[in-house]
């Protein structure tokens, strides 16, 4: 009888590619979305419609499964309540449904490197505080976050066109040229849950991950391009102080209009942070069987043609 495991954010980037994995290697999987894509007809996902915040979804979600995997998680807003309501008391739901299931015994919070900067943006605190939730529940379940950092790869839609620019030649730059940063291929990212998952005794802790290269630059990754393409690419640096103040606009027309947005000024403090790398050797220390095996030349090819 196959295994169930429990996904929130199973629409989302790293939800469908998680999804894909999952059944690939044998197992069920209960799936929780918004709205259920009815196209996608699988015998082995079972579609839960529902949020973070509907109990009734939630508890039909991590019924008869064994581990929740949380990938589900506000990336923009308008204010700090829609983070928080989202990020922070739909983690504690999600965790409270699984401490009370028969089954479940083990979750694994994917959670973002912005957690270790929370004053930075409302996104970051609310994924701090999101973590915060997990030891409450450590009698019932055994936990682990994965920090990532910026996740990218077939299907994602906030790097690609970061990406694409640079068949054009240029490759934009909201900060310092010089900031660094970690990147991971989401097919690595997976690959790391899936390990997780496949021990037999689950490892707690909080682990920063990205592709182990010790991080990029925008000039390094200008170099990168302009080897694969055979011409010149070249960073434009955005000045800061425009990214500011569209920052703060859209924050406003937003708030008229009534959406949320991805730009605010919170989120250039995270752009325009100096320092967005890790060390992933504690994390390798620990999945013995997990190694990053994509590096950004050999995906970067398919990204800028995309």
């Amino acid at each position: 009888m196959a295994r169930t495991v429990a996904v929130t954010g199973a629409t989302g980037f790293i939800g469908r590619a998680l999804i894909a994995r999952l059944v690939m290697s044998g197992w069920k999987v209960h799936a929780l979305a918004r709205c259920v894509p009815l196209q996608e007809k699988n015998p082995f996902v079972e579609w839960i419609s529902g949020n973070l915040g509907c109990h009734d979804a939630l508890q039909n979600l991590v019924a008869g499964a064994e581990a929740v995997i949380h990938c589900a998680g506000a990336i923009r807003g308008k204010s700090w309540s829609e983070f928080y309501q989202t990020n922070v008391i739909g983690t504690k739901n999600i965790l409270q449904a699984a401490s009370n299931s028969v089954y479940c015994s083990r979750f694994l919070h994917i959670s973002s490197l912005a957690a270790r900067e929370p004053i930075l943006s409302w996104y970051a605190r609310s994924k701090f505080e999101a973590e915060e939730q997990i030891p409450r529940f450590s009698g019932q379940l055994e936990s682990v976050i994965y920090r990532p950092a910026a996740v990218y790869g077939p299907g994602d839609k906030a790097m690609l066109p970061f990406f694409q620019s640079m068949r054009y030649g240029v490759l934009p730059v909201p900060g310092d040229p010089g900031n660094r940063f970690g990147l991971i291929h989401v097919d690595d990212l997976v690959a790391a849950i899936c390990c997780w998952l496949e021990k037999t005794r689950a490892p707690g802790g909080t682990y920063a991950i990205d592709d182990g290269t010790g991080g990029y630059n925008f000039k390094s990754i200008a170099m990168i391009a302009q080897q694969i393409l055979g011409r010149p690419v070249r960073c434009f640096q955005i000045p800061a102080g425009s990214m500011r103040m569209l920052a703060h606009f859209n924050l406003w027309l937003a708030q008229f209009l009534n959406y949320s947005p991805i730009l605010t000024p919170g989120k250039v403090r995270e752009l325009q942070h100096s320092d967005w790398t890790c060390d992933i050797s504690s994390l390798r220390a620990t999945l013995t069987d997990w190694c990053p095996v994509i590096k950004l030349e050999d995906a970067l090819p398919s990204l800028v043609a995309t």
